[in-house]
């Protein structure tokens, strides 16, 4: 199913007022500030849908990947979505953490899903991307997690050396992953 936007009614053969109208009957659900989906809309995530919506550029990261790869336990407060370093933050009703990424490195290990349920895709960060930025970001995010995060993936046979290869291409990265590695295996 396509998201809608008030603006984009035309392409719906709508007016603005009659697409207001139809919402208000219940024809389509309101989502977040200006997105609507028709209400025979199958089950999606709509924290995905308003990221993907707002900001194409959009990438699921940090725990939010994690957890999507399968990697912790942790269940994030909200959904972790980096958009690239000098992009407005757009203002959101759901619950989603914005987090500024360097534009030199924002696309390494980015891949872009399709969103269940809709026509959309966001991007998401592969498991190792997400793993040196828990390593980079440990003070933000916890020690703990980015070593369990480690063992869990080495666990379900993780190439160390396609880790390593990712650390370098990242600031801050390369050093605690070497370091967490030696001890660990």
């Amino acid at each position: 199913m396509q998201t809608i936007t008030p603006g984009a009614t035309a392409q719906e053969g709508l007016s603005r007022s009659a697409f207001y109208r139809a919402a208000g009957e219940g024809r389509y659900e309101r989502i977040g500030r200006g997105i609507y989906l028709p209400a025979d809309a199958a089950a999606s995530d709509w924290d995905w849908i308003e990221a993907a919506t707002r900001r194409p550029e959009s990438t699921i990261c940090l725990v939010s990947a994690l957890a999507h790869h399968d990697l912790t336990d942790v269940i994030p407060t909200a959904l972790d979505v980096a958009i690239p370093r000098g992009s407005r933050l757009p203002a959101t009703a759901a619950a989603i953490t914005w987090h500024s990424f360097d534009r030199s490195t924002f696309d390494l290990g980015r891949e872009r899903v399709p969103i269940p349920g809709t026509d959309l895709t966001i991007g998401l960060y592969s498991a190792e991307r997400s793993i040196a930025d828990a390593f980079r970001l440990r003070g933000d995010l916890g020690y703990e997690l980015a070593r369990d995060v480690l063992k869990e993936w080495l666990r379900r046979g993780g190439r160390p050396a396609d880790l390593v290869e990712m650390a370098t291409r990242l600031p801050r990265a390369k050093r605690p992953i070497m370091q967490a590695l030696d001890h660990l295996t």
